[in-house]
C-alpha cells in the first residue's frame, strides 16, 4: 500500500531515503528548514569563490557507486569525480611533512623512508583493514541495527578480538614512529571518537584512506548534493526549501503529520533526517524516546571551528587537504573528550580545493578551508573565534614559510552557534554521535521510534553512523524498514 510519506531535512541521509521509498511508489515530501538543500553539505559562495560549508573529503567511492546503481545510474551522471594525487599532506613541523600518495605501492614508499620495515608491517596492516572493510562495509554497514544478532556471522566471531581491542593498541602494537602512528589514527576522526576508544575493527577506515583513496568531485561535494537531489525529484519527490517543522503531530501514539511554518502537513509516515535529539523535542514530553540524561551521557562526535578564506594569491607548500599536526594530539583531544574546552594548542586542518578545480576561485586566487576540532556544548563567541583564527594562522604562516593574512580578501566564520542555529544540532556538534564500541550498531538511537508508530529517524546519530557515506546507508536502512513495516 503507498504511503504519504513527510521528511525533515535534505541532509545525504534524508535525499537518499526519498529517493529509495519514491521509487517504491509512495508520495515523498522533503521539509528543508533552510533555503537549500544538503543539510550540513550546503554551499557558500562569494566573489567568485566557491566553499563547501559541511564535508570536504570524499572517501568510499564505491558507497556512492552502490548508492546510484540502486537506481540504475552512476556517479557519472551526476558529477565528475578527480582521485587527488597526493591524496594529502601530513606537516609536523617546519621541516618535516609526509605526502599520502594515491597508490599503496607510493604509500609503503613513504612509510619506510620514514621507518625502515615500516612498509612490510603496513602491508599487513592494510590486508587485515581490507578483510574488515570486505566484511564491514559489503554487509555489516547494511543492517538496521535491530537486533545484535545482526553482528554475528561467521566472518565476524572471527574477528571477535578486533572488537575489543582498540585502534590505538593495534597500531602502537606494529609501529614505533609517531609520526606514523598519527597518520594511521587519523582516519578515526572521521567516526568521531579517540583512537583509544575505537575498536579496532575499525581500522577498515585505514583501507578507505590508503586503498581507495581520496577523491573530489568536480566544483565540490555540494555536486553530490545537487545530483541526489536531480535523482530525488526524477523520481517524484517533492522538495520544500525554507519550511520550517515545529511539531510532530501524534494521534493514538501514531504519526499523523507536520506542523510546518504554522500549517498541518498530513502524512502516514513521518521520517526525520534532522538532529534525533531535536526532532523528539517535537513530540510531546511523555513520547520520547531518549531523555536529556540518556543524550548527555553519550559520547559525541566533535564540533568545529571553520574558517572560510578568499585569498588574493595561490598558497605556496600545501596540498588540496593538508593537515597540521605539529602539535600534541593527545593533549588536543582531551580538550575535546575527556575535559571540554578550548585547546590551548589545536591540531588542525586546511582544505585549498582550487588546487585541484579551478572552478572554485577567480584565476590566481586560492580559495582556503581551515578547520579545528572542538568539544561540543563549549563557549561560542567572535573574540574566541578571532583569537583562535590568529593562533592557526600564525602557526600555519610559519609551518608553511609564507605570509598569508595580509593576503585575505574576506573570511567568514563557522562554529558552535551556527550548527545550532542552521541544524538544531544537539550542543552544536558537527558529526552526530561517535562510533565507540558502546555505540556500534544496534546500540545506536533507533530508526524506528519505540514509543511513536510511523515515526522513522536517520542520519548520524542513528545507524550506522557519522560521515557522508554511512548517511547514504542510513537513508537505505531506514527506507528498507519503512517498506518491510508497511507490507505486514
Amino acid at each position: 500500500m503507498k504511503k504519504r510519506i513527510a521528511i525533515i531535512g535534505s541532509g545525504f541521509s534524508a535525499l537518499a531515503s526519498a529517493s529509495y521509498l519514491a521509487k517504491e511508489g509512495h508520495q515523498v515530501t522533503i521539509y528543508e528548514k533552510n533555503d537549500t538543500v544538503g543539510g550540513r553539505a550546503r554551499q557558500y559562495k562569494k566573489d567568485g569563490f566557491t566553499f563547501d560549508i559541511g564535508p570536504t573529503w570524499y572517501w568510499m567511492p564505491d558507497v556512492f557507486e552502490r548508492f546510484f546503481n540502486d537506481f540504475d545510474k552512476k556517479p557519472s551522471d551526476y558529477y565528475t569525480l578527480e582521485k587527488l594525487s597526493p591524496a594529502y599532506k601530513v606537516v609536523f613541523s617546519e621541516t618535516e611533512s609526509i605526502l599520502i600518495e594515491d597508490t599503496l605501492t607510493k604509500i609503503y614508499a613513504a612509510f619506510e623512508a620514514e621507518e625502515k620495515g615500516s612498509s612490510k608491517q603496513l602491508e599487513k596492516f592494510i590486508t587485515k583493514a581490507k578483510s574488515n572493510y570486505d566484511i564491514a562495509i559489503k554487509d555489516l554497514v547494511y543492517r538496521p541495527g535491530v537486533s545484535p544478532l545482526e553482528l554475528i556471522t561467521p566472518e565476524t566471531i572471527k574477528k571477535i578480538g578486533a572488537f575489543f581491542s582498540t585502534i590505538s593498541k593495534d597500531v602502537r602494537k606494529q609501529f614505533n614512529n609517531e609520526k606514523l602512528i598519527q597518520i594511521l589514527e587519523f582516519p578515526v576522526l572521521f567516526l568521531g571518537a579517540k583512537p583509544s576508544n575505537t575498536p579496532a575493527f575499525y581500522s577498515f577506515m585505514n583501507y578507505a584512506d590508503f586503498g581507495l583513496g581520496t577523491w573530489h568531485p568536480k566544483g565540490g561535494m555540494y555536486q553530490v548534493v545537487l545530483g541526489m537531489k536531480t535523482l530525488a525529484e526524477s523520481l517524484g519527490v517533492n522538495i520544500n526549501t525554507n519550511a520550517n517543522v515545529e511539531e510532530i503531530l501524534v494521534q493514538n501514539n501514531s504519526a499523523t503529520g507536520l506542523v510546518v511554518n504554522g500549517d498541518t502537513i498530513t502524512a502516514d509516515i513521518v521520517l526525520s533526517g534532522a538532529d534525533y535529539h531535536h526532532t523528539e523535542t517535537l513530540l510531546p514530553l511523555k513520547l520520547r524516546q531518549y531523555s536529556e540524561t540518556y543524550w548527555s551521557k553519550k559520547t559525541f562526535a566533535p564540533s568545529a571551528l571553520l574558517f572560510y578564506i578568499g585569498f588574493d594569491t595561490p598558497i605556496i607548500n600545501v596540498e588540496h587537504h593538508t593537515l597540521f599536526f605539529d602539535v600534541d594530539f593527545e593533549e588536543h583531544s582531551k580538550a575535546i573528550y575527556d575535559d571540554p574546552q578550548w585547546p590551548e594548542n589545536p591540531l588542525f586542518y586546511a582544505s585549498f580545493p582550487s588546487k585541484t578545480d579551478s572552478s572554485v576561485a577567480p584565476k590566481g586566487k586560492e580559495a582556503g578551508i581551515f578547520l579545528i576540532p572542538l568539544a561540543p556544548g563549549i563557549e561560542d563567541t567572535e573574540a574566541i573565534r578571532e583569537t583562535y583564527f590568529k593562533k592557526i594562522m600564525t602557526r600555519f604562516e610559519n609551518l608553511t614559510n609564507q605570509t598569508v593574512q595580509k593576503n585575505v580578501i574576506f573570511k567568514e566564520t563557522y562554529c558552535l552557534n551556527n550548527f545550532i542555529e542552521d541544524y538544531n544540532s544537539y550542543k552544536g556538534n558537527a558529526y552526530g554521535l561517535a562510533n565507540t564500541l558502546f555505540q556500534t550498531a544496534f546500540l545506536r538511537p533507533k530508526l524506528k521510534s519505540k514509543t511513536v508508530k510511523n515515526l522513522y529517524f536517520t542520519g548520524q546519530l542513528s545507524v550506522p553512523g557519522p560521515g557522508v557515506p554511512p548517511s547514504l546507508i542510513s537513508g537505505k536502512l531506514v527506507a528498507g524498514l519503512i517498506q518491510k513495516h508497511n507490507k505486514n
